[in-house]
């Protein structure tokens, strides 16, 4: 699919990884919605690039729809749709304290990642039937953002881990699916990259873990992802595939 003049949706678009995307989607000629709960980075985001800004809480299917209506307002149906919302977890199954992690946290963490990706995913796609079929009787494309996490985990990430396992399980079966219909689905499984969040470390525990990446031996930059996503737009022979872009790296226990 040819970007230029195609309407994108980015979930998490007001920062990180997804302000990248976002950005780079922008700089090659699509007209981009920027979906975040934050509106206020947003609403930034969206200045810089010429674009929309749509407050979005995936996990609530009429935060989806309004967002999904507001950008089809302002720039038309999208073709284009870019999952990157997420939110982490740390939590042993048994505490310190000898006490079970707490369930809340599990379940938050799959309802964000997970359940989330896939509401607004279903929700895209209906949507996505509608258009007239491009090249190829290609009608749109979805990126799920999963994690190098989701195969080799650390202690302590089983509900991050298993939500982003199950964006991976997810790819095949979804892109099966939506085949009939002309929607591509792919998978980026990102390792250690230099976001706002990782930032918050201390540098010092920043130059170890850069340490640990094969090569090159220092941290992903966003624009590399983003580079990545737009790939799997243009290429349209990618298609129920889990990319994994982490320089090599495998994760220790912990």
């Amino acid at each position: 699919m040819n970007i230029t003049g195609q309407t994108a949706l980015v979930t998490g678009g007001a920062s990180g990884l997804g302000e990248a995307v976002a950005r780079e989607l922008a700089r090659l000629g699509a007209k981009v919605a920027v979906l975040d709960v934050n509106m206020a980075l947003a609403e930034k985001v969206a200045a810089d690039i010429g674009g929309v800004a749509c407050q979005c809480d995936i996990t609530i299917t009429d935060s989806v729809i309004a967002a999904l209506a507001k950008a089809t307002a302002a720039h038309g149906p999208a073709r284009i749709l870019m999952n990157i919302a997420g939110i982490g977890s740390a939590k042993r199954v048994v505490g310190k304290d000898g006490n079970a992690a707490p369930l809340e946290d599990f379940a938050r963490v799959i309802q964000v990642n997970l359940i989330g990706s896939y509401n607004i995913s279903r929700l895209f796609a209906a949507e996505c039937v509608k258009l007239t079929p491009l090249a190829d009787g290609e009608r749109g494309v979805m990126m799920f953002t999963a994690s190098v996490a989701a195969f080799d985990g650390q202690v302590g990430q089983q509900a991050y881990s298993a939500s982003k396992g199950g964006l991976v399980g997810m790819t095949l079966p979804m892109a099966r699916d939506l085949a009939q219909h002309g929607i591509r689905v792919c998978t980026i499984a990102p390792g250690l990259f230099s976001t706002p969040l990782m930032k918050q470390l201390p540098e010092q525990v920043q130059q170890s873990l850069a340490a640990s990446i094969p090569f090159p031996p220092r941290l992903g930059k966003p624009e590399e992802f983003a580079q990545l996503a737009c790939h799997i737009v243009t290429n349209t022979h990618l298609n129920g595939e889990v990319i994994r872009l982490d320089g090599a790296l495998r994760m220790a226990p912990r």
